[in-house]
Order: structure tokens, then C-alpha cells, then sequence
């Protein structure tokens, strides 16, 4: 299909601009439609987030949600269509790329059609009193607005700053007034829809409770035995399998034997201190592998790690067995390629725990470069420097550069961030060269931090005499070595 020329300002995606409505309109409501089926795709790693239709037609996720709730109606509104509309949209972005248009369409549907304000006006809205309106009875709010307002309610818990509890509140105030026993079933319950052998379990080895609505597992262990991490990681197995149980959770452990992962940095929680335990006993590795390649989803989170120590799900079993060695080395490559800077900062600490145990060698040269270019910004080490100044790991390094573009993870860009120009300049795309060519500055960057500019000049003079022809091979620019 032949789509019209994107017409926003960095050529990224489609705006509704009034001389081009009529044109754009068609594909702007077939990307509404595949975003409530589950069909669209992110345009690539950049920002503001662009989503792509089934068709190829990108929209911009603000866009999408700002012009959605304008339609929206509170005596029309589709529950299962607005969840699934939203929670596309999330997945593809970001909660905070969508709350505020929901609150709004909530803000407008729900509270200021049905009620009305008892307490002290002076207050902040979100911690006002709220009755309803004179001659609205409970039942005349419709009961599919009340669930998309849980719905927004326990993703402002799971996914919102800690302020944001206001919201959260605020929404499940608003539902409690009608139905609160839909507010007590949630918080209690979840959504219901978990397996009763889910939602709670006991043993004689561990207690454990999923909500799926808060998105939160709860487990407490009676010992540290092998047969009990194995009992505690089948249910989490059994949990995640679980088609509608959120692909960013909070796993909250509690045990009697406090020990941690031995990489550097990681926050000593209990998901730490339940991966630490397990990867004890070699009869739990492949249980362990099994919880990872469910866990791990792109652009999801633990929940209950702060944004400095966010992490994939996935990620202390992907730890704990990737310090074993090479044996897990694809595990660990297929964890870095789902890692995204906006929801995954921890792979950086095991990175320099990897190559500190095992060195930069053939087999730890493409895992480290993928890892880097896994985030924005990784750390420059002095001691990656001197870790890679030897023969083997020059020619390792250097084997990396010439298959570099099968590495480079897809949608990787060299457009740097323009936020500080005044005027949007006009986007040229990078040539696959200039990519490559960025990417592998990042990299050198953070192994030999300035020394690596101007072509790794210093870099290149502080060489040992046997190893400068390795250097200016590193360093020589990506098109001179075709």
C-alpha cells in the first residue's frame, strides 16, 4: 500500500493537520482499531513514542489517546475496548505517556456527570469529598465506566510516580461510592479472573497470594530448601502463564536466609534474595531459565524497584545464571535484546560484574557490546581499559566490530537529542554506515571514556608498542574498513 509522505516535524510519523484530515483520517482510525486489537508495533526507540498500524501508518501515542477520549462517552464507553486500547498503548510506551488524557476522559465521564463535591472545596481536587449528584441513584452510573476507572485506578498504583497514590485514590473513592464491593473485591481479590489456587497458596514450605489487579506476588518462604525454591518457582511459573496477568508485577519475598547475588550494586529486595537461594541447587537452573523466558517481556518492569534500579522481569534469574558461565550465554543475549534504557537500568551492573569474573574474551566481547548498546548512556570504567589491553581481547574486541551489524539491536538510531533547538530541524536518516559508526563510538566511549575521541588519539599513544596496530584497527572508522 502506498501511504501518504509523514508530515510531522522529525518525519516520524503522521499529524491530523486540517489540510490533510480527510486524507489521514482513514488511517488514523484503523490505527485506533489495531491498538484495541493488539496489532500495532513501535516505530523505534526515540521520543515522544510513535506507533505503527497494522498497514504501516505511524501515529503518535499521544495523538492516538488525546483524539480517542474526545469521542469517548460515559454512556457508550466500552470497558473491554478502552482496557485493551490503553493497555496496548502502554505497553508500546509508557504509563505516563497516557494517564493523564484517561484521568481527564474520567475526570470529565465520571466525576463531573455523576457528582458532586461535599466536603471543602478548597481542597485539592483529587482529596475532595465527591456524593452523588441530587436524583442519580448508584445504579444509573454505568457499570462499564466503573471498571475502566479500576482499570485506571490500579495502573496509577503499579505504574505511577509515589505521589500518584492521589489517583489511585481518588478513582477507587469515586467507584467506592456506587460499587464498593467492586472496590473491596479488587483489593482483596484482583480481578477474579486468577485460578483460586493462585490468587492464594500454602504449603508447608511457603505461603504465597497474586493480585492480578495491583499486579503484585506475595510469597513467604518456611525454609530454604531445594524442594521449596522449587515449589516457589513452579508457582511463579504458574502465575506468569497466566495470559492476563500483568507482564510488569512486583514480586514481594520473604525468607530466612538473607543472601544476595554477588554483582555489585543490585538492591537487596527479596526478588534478589529469592534468585540468590535458588541458583544454590544445579537441579533448579532450568526452572530458573523457565521463569525468566516468562518473565522477560520488552518494555515491562518490576514494579516495586525504584527508576534508578528498574529492571526487567526476568532479571536476577537471568543474573544468577548468567554468573555461572557460558552455558546460559544465550539466555543472557536474549535478556539484553528486550532491554530498553526506559525500563532497565541493572543490566549495567551485572555487565561489569560479567566481565570482571570471566574477562573480555570471545564469547564475553558480543554479550558486553550488546549490553551497551542495550542502554543510553552506560558508565565509561577506567577498568574496562585495563581489562582490554591484551591480545586476546583486542582481537576479540575487534571481531565484534566486523560482525557489528548483526549485534546493533534493531531500531537502534544515531539521532542524537535535539530538545535544546529551537526550531525542529529537518530529520535526514542515518545511513546504516552512520549507525554502525555511532554505535560503535558509544562503545568505545565507555571502555576508554575521552581517550577514545578524536579517533582514540590518546588512546592509540598510550598504547603498549606490541598492541598500537590493534588500537588503530578499533579505532579506525567503520566505512575504512570496507
Amino acid at each position: 500500500m502506498n501511504l501518504p509522505k509523514r508530515n510531522s516535524a522529525d518525519g516520524r510519523c503522521y499529524w491530523l493537520k486540517p489540510e490533510v484530515q480527510e486524507e489521514l483520517q482513514p488511517l488514523f482510525d484503523q490505527c485506533i482499531q489495531d491498538a484495541i486489537d493488539g496489532k500495532i508495533t513501535r516505530l523505534d526507540s526515540l521520543w515522544p513514542p510513535v506507533v505503527v498500524s497494522s498497514i504501516g501508518a505511524p501515529f503518535a501515542v499521544h495523538d492516538l489517546v488525546r483524539k480517542w477520549i474526545e469521542v469517548q462517552r460515559a454512556e457508550t464507553l466500552d470497558a473491554e475496548k478502552a482496557i485493551a486500547f490503553s493497555e496496548n498503548l502502554r505497553r508500546q510506551s509508557r504509563w505516563g505517556e497516557i494517564d493523564y488524557y484517561l484521568l481527564e476522559l474520567l475526570q470529565r465521564e465520571l466525576q463531573e456527570k455523576y457528582f458532586v463535591v461535599t466536603g471543602n472545596e478548597d481542597d485539592y481536587w483529587k482529596e475532595q469529598e465527591y456524593s452523588l449528584k441530587p436524583g442519580i441513584r448508584a445504579e444509573d452510573v454505568p457499570e462499564g465506566l466503573l471498571r475502566f476507572a479500576c482499570y485506571v485506578a490500579v495502573n496509577y498504583k503499579i505504574y505511577g510516580a509515589n505521589y500518584e497514590y492521589l489517583s489511585t485514590n481518588y478513582l477507587l473513592g469515586l467507584v467506592g461510592k456506587v460499587r464498593p464491593e467492586m472496590v473491596k473485591s479488587l483489593k482483596e481479590n484482583g480481578t477474579g479472573n486468577l485460578p483460586l489456587n493462585l490468587q492464594k497458596r500454602k504449603t508447608k514450605h511457603f505461603t504465597a497470594s497474586a493480585n492480578d489487579a495491583f499486579a503484585v506476588i506475595r510469597i513467604t518462604a518456611k525454609d530454604s530448601t531445594e524442594e521449596g525454591y522449587r515449589e516457589v518457582l513452579n508457582y511463579l511459573c504458574e502465575v506468569l502463564k497466566q495470559e492476563d496477568f500483568p507482564r510488569s508485577y512486583a514480586v514481594e519475598f520473604k525468607g530466612p536466609e538473607k543472601i544476595y547475588l554477588s554483582v555489585t550494586g543490585l538492591p537487596k529486595k527479596g526478588i534478589n534474595q529469592l534468585f540468590a537461594g535458588a541458583v544454590q541447587y544445579p537441579s533448579l537452573h532450568s526452572l530458573l531459565e523457565r521463569y525468566a523466558r516468562l518473565a522477560m517481556r520488552q518494555y515491562e518492569q518490576y514494579t516495586n524497584l525504584n527508576d534508578e534500579q528498574c529492571a526487567l522481569p526476568g532479571s536476577f534469574a537471568v543474573f544468577a545464571l548468567g554468573m555461572l558461565g557460558q552455558k546460559w550465554r544465550q539466555l543472557v543475549w536474549n535478556y539484553l535484546d528486550l532491554c530498553d534504557d526506559e525500563h532497565s537500568r541493572l543490566q549495567e551492573k551485572f555487565l561489569r560484574e560479567y566481565v570482571k569474573q570471566f574477562g573480555f574474551t570471545a564469547d564475553t566481547v558480543p554479550i558486553f557490546v550488546r549490553g551497551i548498546l542495550s542502554m543510553q548512556n552506560m558508565k565509561y570504567s577506567k577498568d574496562y581499559a585495563a581489562w582490554m589491553a591484551n591480545a586476546e581481547s583486542l582481537d576479540a574486541l575487534l571481531e565484534a566490530k566486523a560482525h557489528l551489524s548483526e549485534i546493533v539491536p534493531s531500531g537502534f538510531s544515531s539521532d542524537e537529542d535535539d530538545d535544546d533547538e529551537d526550531e525542529p530541524i529537518e530529520e535526514t536518516e542515518a545511513s546504516p554506515e552512520e549507525v554502525l559508526q555511532y554505535a560503535w563510538e558509544s562503545i568505545c566511549y565507555v571502555i576508554w571514556g575521552k581517550n577514545s575521541a578524536k579517533g582514540g588519539q590518546k588512546a592509540v599513544e598510550q598504547a603498549p608498542q606490541e598492541l598500537k596496530e590493534r588500537y588503530q584497527e578499533i579505532f579506525r572508522q567503520i566505512a575504512d574498513d570496507k
